[in-house]
């Protein structure tokens, strides 16, 4: 009886926790078609996301219809994405994975540091969309029908990208660089133009996610841009290699972190550590395989 009403207990919680999970999956699948394209993790992620969804928050403080300011949003973080790939990731393409990583943390930092500048950080804004007024009720919990729509984005987003790989030639280059770049190369594969296309999906991934979470959590220049570390979260649970893993794997760090809420007040504030937590016993588990790991 006190573990069905523990049960019922935490149901509001999952329920809460829907909305996020599905920003996190969109995020964790943006994350891995890059790196199994390129090898490398991007932890501006985030960042882009942000830049998209201050601009489109700037916008609609301008007058600009909501629906043009969310376009320019996306496609600048696209633009952002697309011109680092197609300037700056050929030139480390030969280097270590490390270096790579660590040359996008470079340009997260940059960027978060641009938009502390011009908007400031601390302070109380939120991204408000139009669905956010109709809801429905689940567990007890109003889920709005943006939380819906993010989750039925991501689902949709994961599943075409998903198609998209398995049954266009853009989609076959991007698989035979995941196995060997060397290789790719040398059987005509165009390398920088596949890479690039890589980082341009990236970027839209990261706009959309950006304006979600912006709207679900709040408009804040850290929180978007660390947006990416449950995200990597996630993605390490796909072990970078599975979309349909990366999608379950937000979702899943979506869910810990609204239930750690329910436990005691330390727990909770310790909650962003939790899906990084279940990574590591997701590996403990089951190992790290060959999709962490295999590219140099």
């Amino acid at each position: 009886m006190r573990v069905f009403a523990f049960a019922m207990y935490l149901l509001p919680f999952i329920a809460s926790g829907i909305g996020l999970g599905a920003v996190y999956a969109l995020a964790s699948v943006g994350l891995v078609i890059l790196y199994r394209a390129s090898g490398t993790l991007n932890f501006a992620f985030g960042a882009f996301g942000g830049v998209a969804a201050f601009l489109a928050w700037q916008l609609a403080q301008d007058g600009v219809p909501a629906p043009l300011g969310w376009i320019v949003g996306v496609a600048v973080s696209t633009g952002l994405a697309y011109g680092y790939g197609r300037v700056f990731a050929p030139r480390l393409a030969h280097r270590d994975r490390v270096v790579r990583a660590v040359a996008t943390l470079g340009l997260a930092l940059f960027l978060f540091g641009g938009m502390a500048l011009y908007w400031g950080i601390g302070v109380a804004r939120r991204l408000v969309l139009p669905t956010d007024l109709n809801f429905v009720v689940l567990f007890g919990v109003r889920l709005s029908y943006t939380r819906l729509i993010a989750l039925g984005l991501s689902l949709a987003m994961a599943g075409g990208i998903g198609l998209f790989l398995s049954r266009t030639r853009i989609g076959l280059g991007m698989r035979a660089l995941a196995s060997d770049r060397h290789i790719s190369a040398a059987i005509g594969v165009r390398v920088v133009q596949i890479d690039s296309l890589a980082w341009l999906v990236n970027g839209m991934f990261a706009g959309i996610a950006g304006i979600l979470l912006a709207n679900i959590n709040r408009l804040d220049a850290g929180t978007l841009t660390f947006l990416v570390i449950p995200a990597i979260a996630a993605a390490i649970m796909a072990r970078l290699s599975s979309l349909p893993g990366a999608f379950i794997g937000g979702m899943v760090a979506g869910m810990i972190e609204a239930l750690l809420i329910a436990t005691s007040p330390e727990i909770a504030n310790l909650r962003s550590a939790g899906p990084y937590v279940a990574a590591l016993i997701f590996l403990m588990i089951v190992g790290v395989g060959q999709g962490v790991g295999a590219r140099e």
